[in-house]
């Protein structure tokens, strides 16, 4: 037995003694580390093809095998390609920072057409994004709410807080129409942008947005900068599990890391909302291109036919909303991988005669295809597998535990230690597992219609707001995993308490563990589906810090315990009776408040409801560091929280 675990043990002494002497920001630290993952990946690989199969017949066991180790496959050169890209990664902040020092924005700055596409989202959240684009420290820009929604109650605040409304007759092409049409009516103006930006409704952009991001279209060659999508709410899968403290958002990896990644190789593309984009080439194109649901992503390589790159410059520059509940989650990721495999069998795929794309702009369209359509076919498999031997008898693998734990443990441990090192933290196998799980329905759904069928698809637009108050249940999702879930159970009872026989004794070693980790899994799963209420409209901070407050003629100072763009709560010993107005110097300024509430160490304030007072407070707030920043993620607080969900 300890024959089988010593390869692993090796790779993870290795592991051990070596990252502390690495730096993960050289490539050849990564190269090495990333090489080593595909070495072993192959190794083991080898050994499950040529050991492994069973005897090539009309057989259940062959029947399932074989399919089985082709999705292994695929799934091993997806993994390859990811290590691939992941061995580079550049950090542009430097270069931003000596180019603003070289040279300051003027009254010759660029003009910039800064666009806010909304359909249907609420007033509360279009406010925010309005009044954040409007203080932007940037001399030469104009500001404009593209309303596909129609609403006069949007025009009427448009004009309140100051800048420009457009609407059009109809929703055609749905965001890319949209823009298009905001596109068409500027190139008409006496004075056209030189650059374009584009903001999601609920995307609210720093102060320095605009000048630090253009700062990078000095380069003539530079056709898009994009810049990351950072949250203020927790998603989905850190609510339902109480873990918004100690796990990141689920996007926080492929924008901290993965993004960089492919802008070292030259493969960055455009994520649609927080991006600066050059007009002249925008124009070259035709606009936004309409036969994908992810036109932003298709405008990066378009643009690159035309010799136009896409760069990333990794810094928190706009603020947004996650999807706030599980549909929403789903619903995003579907379109995502729908949008993507209309432009795999669209004129801009990876074997299209008709795209003038590179080599490397080529395979990472296939690493992304291969990330859709590989990784999710093979978690299928994942859960029937161990399934059909336990009920069946079906031997898919000719191999017992400790075989397979001799070939594949050093390669788990290793790439499990380079994904940590690389992410810094910020991958958890089991987590990753997790979130591929509850995307898994609608991401294969979209790659089979997708490939099937790329045109014809409406655009569906990812709910933000609304009441979260209750409690809800995902029950499709949670009727599929907690059927999952008791089959698996039963599976196990069935074949080592039931129909107890001496081959799965032998083994069965294999499926046993295999089948106790998915029910880890899907346990996971079934408690995410379970939304939490959000009771909260705004998102609160916890500070520990003094501010002065004023009651009448009487100023004093407190304690501020936590705050948000709507109020604070204060600690205070003698606090003021409720209704009480006060004013309070937060974010630098007099804010006029009402006491709503006493708490038991003090009480509870909301802001004037005032517009003056409202642009003050957004402005300040998005301009501060009230966003949760995760450095790095420790296993034992993740694993802590998940036992506590799962059993407290």
């Amino acid at each position: 037995m300890m024959a089988a675990f010593a390869p692993g043990l090796v790779a993870f002494g290795a592991c051990l003694a070596i990252l502390p002497l690495l730096h993960r920001e050289q490539t050849l630290a990564r190269v090495m580390m990333a090489g080593m993952s595909v070495v072993l990946l192959v190794h083991y690989f080898v050994w499950r093809v040529t050991h492994t199969l069973p005897p090539l017949a009309l057989t259940a066991d062959a029947l399932i095998g074989y399919p089985f180790v082709v999705a292994e496959a695929a799934s091993m050169i997806a993994v390859c390609l990811s290590l691939l890209f992941l061995s580079r990664t550049i950090d542009r902040s430097p270069e931003v920072n000596a180019i603003l020092r070289r040279s300051k924005a003027g009254t010759d700055a660029p003009l910039v057409d800064v666009f806010i596409c909304t359909y249907n989202e609420e007033k509360a959240i279009l406010e925010r994004t309005i009044i954040g684009a409007t203080g932007l420290n940037y001399p030469n820009y104009r500001v404009w709410v593209l309303d596909d929604g129609r609403r006069l109650w949007l025009r009427r605040l448009v004009q309140e807080l100051g800048c420009n409304y457009l609407t059009r007759p109809d929703n055609r092409h749905a965001k890319a129409g949209n823009i298009n049409h905001a596109l068409q009516h500027v190139s008409g103006l006496p004075v056209r942008p030189e650059f374009v930006s584009i903001l999601d409704a609920d995307f609210v952009p720093m102060p320095d947005f605009l000048i630090r991001a253009i700062s990078l279209m000095q380069d003539s060659t530079v056709g898009v900068v994009q810049t990351p999508q950072h949250f203020i709410n927790p998603d989905p899968i850190q609510t339902n599990l109480a873990a918004t403290d100690v796990w990141p958002d689920e996007q926080r990896f492929f924008f901290d890391i993965f993004m960089p990644a492919k802008d070292a190789w030259d493969t960055a593309f455009c994520c649609g909302t927080s991006s600066l984009i050059r007009f002249s080439g925008l124009m070259q194109i035709g606009g936004f291109p309409i036969d994908s649901v992810t036109e932003d992503y298709l405008v990066t390589l378009r643009l690159k036919e035309k010799g136009l790159r896409t760069v990333y410059l990794n810094e928190r520059l706009t603020i947004g909303l996650a999807p706030e509940g599980l549909k929403e989650y789903i619903t995003q990721r579907g379109r995502w991988c729908l949008g993507f495999m209309q432009i795999f069998r669209g004129r801009s795929g990876p074997f299209s005669r008709q795209s003038k794309l590179a080599f490397i702009d080529r395979l990472s369209l296939v690493d992304a295809f291969m990330s859709w359509a590989a990784v999710y076919s093979t978690k299928v498999f994942g859960l029937i597998v161990p399934w059909l031997y336990l009920l069946f008898g079906i031997k898919a693998v000719h191999a017992d535990l400790f075989e397979l734990l001799e070939y594949f443990m050093p390669f788990y441990v290793w790439h499990a230690f380079t994904m940590a090192w690389i992410s810094r933290g910020r991958s958890l196998a089991i987590m990753t597992d997790v979130s591929q799980y509850i995307a898994t329905p609608a991401v294969l759904k979209a790659v089979v219609t997708g490939l099937a069928k790329p045109q014809g698809h409406k655009f569906k637009v990812t709910a933000k707001g609304g009441d979260r108050n209750r409690r809800f249940i995902e029950w499709p999702l949670l009727r599929l995993y907690g059927g999952a879930l008791l089959i698996t159970l039963f599976a196990i009872a069935y074949a080592f308490i039931l129909h107890l026989r001496g081959e799965n004794i032998a083994y069965g070693g294999l499926a046993l563990g295999w089948s106790l980790y998915n029910c880890v899994v899907l346990a996971i799963v079934c408690f995410i589906c379970i939304e939490q209420p959000r009771r909260r409209k705004a998102e609160r901070f916890e500070r520990d810090e003094p501010i002065l407050i004023q009651e009448g003629t009487e100023s004093r100072l407190v304690r501020m315990a936590d705050i948000s763009i709507s109020g604070a709560r204060f600690v205070d010993p003698a606090p003021p009776a409720v209704g009480a107005s006060i004013k309070c110097n937060v974010y630098g300024q007099n804010v006029a408040a009402l006491v709503v509430r006493r708490t038991g160490d003090g009480f509870g304030v909301r802001f004037e409801d005032a517009v003056a007072t409202r642009i003050n407070v957004v402005r300040a707030f998005y301009a501060g560091e009230y966003v949760r920043a995760f450095h790095g993620v420790r296993a034992a607080p993740v694993g802590k929280a998940l036992l506590m969900r799962l059993f407290g």
